[in-house]
């Protein structure tokens, strides 16, 4: 996953687009607290000089933050969704974005999360991309996803 979003990021810088990363932060002791090992971005895909770093509280990335007010100082109409964790921020930023007016694009093979009780990590992505695909947004892959201006 991590070389498919580093792909992706690639290639918006390529095309010359705004890269936005959005980290979420969660409170004194709670896990992703500001600060600690878990909450800095991967190096792997680590933003450079002019990206936008957006923080939050909640599953939704424009719920009280600047999100929104970035993307429309950058005119972005559309949006390429990346990340994790599939089924809180990936599924409701998607279902948000839908509904501020942004064309979204799911990256189908660029989103994860972890098994639980009930069900498989790839059943919960399959279930999202089925559900969201579509409706709140179109579906591609990281190879067949293009940048352009």
């Amino acid at each position: 996953m991590l070389a498919r979003i580093g792909s992706l990021i690639s290639k918006a810088r390529v095309a010359r687009l705004p890269v936005f990363y959005i980290r979420h932060s969660g409170g004194k002791g709670q896990p992703l607290e500001a600060g600690t090992n878990g909450w800095h971005i991967h190096p792997a895909i680590a933003p450079t000089d002019g990206d936008v770093v957006v923080d939050k509280l909640t599953s939704d990335s424009f719920m009280n933050t600047s999100l929104h007010d970035e993307l429309q100082l950058h005119k972005v109409k559309r949006l390429i969704v990346a990340g994790i964790q599939t089924e809180y921020c990936v599924d409701t930023t998607c279902r948000r974005a839908f509904s501020l007016g942004y064309e979204v694009v799911l990256i189908s093979d660029a989103h994860g999360t972890w098994n639980t009780d009930v069900l498989s990590a790839d059943q919960i992505i399959a279930h999202h991309n089925k559900t969201l695909g579509g409706t709140f947004a179109a579906l591609q892959t990281q190879s067949e996803t293009e940048f352009a201006r």
